[in-house]
């Protein structure tokens, strides 16, 4: 079956950096687009970032310039890397693929505060 598990979430504080990894299994991980999506507190689900099969990738305005998808297919990995965090970005970070159907991880929460 579809498993996402995303880590790499903590605490930073403004201006810093932050890597998210999600480790795929039971689907060929290089054939699908893979995608990050983050919710704060009391807002909706939003999509922040996909990369394509082809490794072609895009951004929600929000954060382009600043955080870059990547995958690596032999690991079957996709990495999200976050850097000049803002307390904007504070939220919980999901993994998201659609093989058949959405699948999600549990989610890696973001915190940005000083």
């Amino acid at each position: 079956q579809v498993q996402l598990v995303e880590s790499g979430g903590g605490l930073v504080q403004p201006g810093g950096s932050l890597r998210l990894s999600c480790a795929a299994s039971g689907f060929t991980f290089p054939r699908y687009f893979m995608r990050w999506y983050r919710q704060a507190p009391g807002k909706e689900r939003e999509l922040v970032a996909t990369i394509t099969n082809a490794g072609t990738t895009s951004y929600a305005d929000s954060v382009k310039g600043r955080f870059t998808i990547s995958r690596d297919n032999a690991k079957n990995t996709v990495y999200l890397q976050m850097n000049s965090l803002k307390p904007d970005d504070t939220a919980v970070y999901y993994c998201n693929v659609r093989p058949d159907r959405d699948y999600w991880g549990q989610g890696t929460q973001v915190t940005v505060s000083s």
